[in-house]
Parts: structure tokens; sequence; C-alpha cells
């Protein structure tokens, strides 16, 4: 290992936490979205992480949820067919929240380990100016 791989590997978590944090935002934000049922549901996303063989890791894809989603029964919705029905993503909200704190805290590490390694190296050039 070089002397800023460290740097490179919380760099490419970084990158992978926030993938993770945008979509998951986007999946709660759409949590209520409803369509008819003549089309597909919100898919709820999920991106697909690798390693790599630098050491880092990297988003391979994204994950798409069930289209059909579920339907919901509301008569009065004017996106309703004719038996009332209209269809909602199958997203757990609670599993979704979840996640959010797991990826929020992953992506809090990374940049901590960045700031410890910054801080590391800033001392060994202070050690070389002494």
């Amino acid at each position: 290992m070089g002397a800023f791989d460290v740097l490179r590997i919380a760099g490419s978590s970084l990158g992978a936490h926030q993938t993770w944090l945008d979509s998951l935002a986007a999946n709660i934000a759409n949590v209520n979205t409803i369509r008819s049922t003549a089309g597909p549901a919100y898919q709820a996303t999920t991106p697909i992480v690798g390693s790599r063989t630098d050491g880092g890791v990297q988003v391979i894809g994204i994950a798409q949820g069930d289209p059909e989603g579920r339907l919901e029964y509301a008569p009065d919705n004017p996106l309703a067919d004719a038996n009332g029905y209209v269809r909602a993503p199958d997203i757990d909200l609670a599993s979704q929240m979840s996640q959010l704190i797991m990826a929020q805290r992953g992506f809090q590490a990374s940049v901590q380990v960045t700031k410890n390694a910054q801080d590391t190296y800033n001392s060994a050039l202070q050690i070389g100016r002494a």
C-alpha cells in the first residue's frame, strides 16, 4: 500500500455511501407516491456495492424494486381504476430509516478516517521539518 491509499479507499467509501444516501432519500420521498394500476409503481432503488482490487469499494449497479408495488383501495383518488384501486410502492419506511442511519454512520466514519489520515500526514510533515 502506498502512503495515500487510505485517502483513496476512504474516498471510494464516501462515494458509495453518498450513492446509498441519495437512493434512500429518493425512496423515502416516494413512499407515498400513488400511480394508476395501468402503470408500474415507483420502484425503490438499492445500490449494489462491490470491492475493488485496490482495496476500495465501488457501486457496481442499482437494484430496482418491484414494479407491481401493492394495490391500495382509494376509490376517491382520481387515479383509481374502475374497482377503486391505485398502485403504491412496496417500500418499508422503517427499513429505509434504519438503512438511512447505517448509511449516515458509514459516511461519517469515512470522513473521520480521512481526517485522521490527514492529521497523520501533517504530523509526519512536521517531523520532517523539525
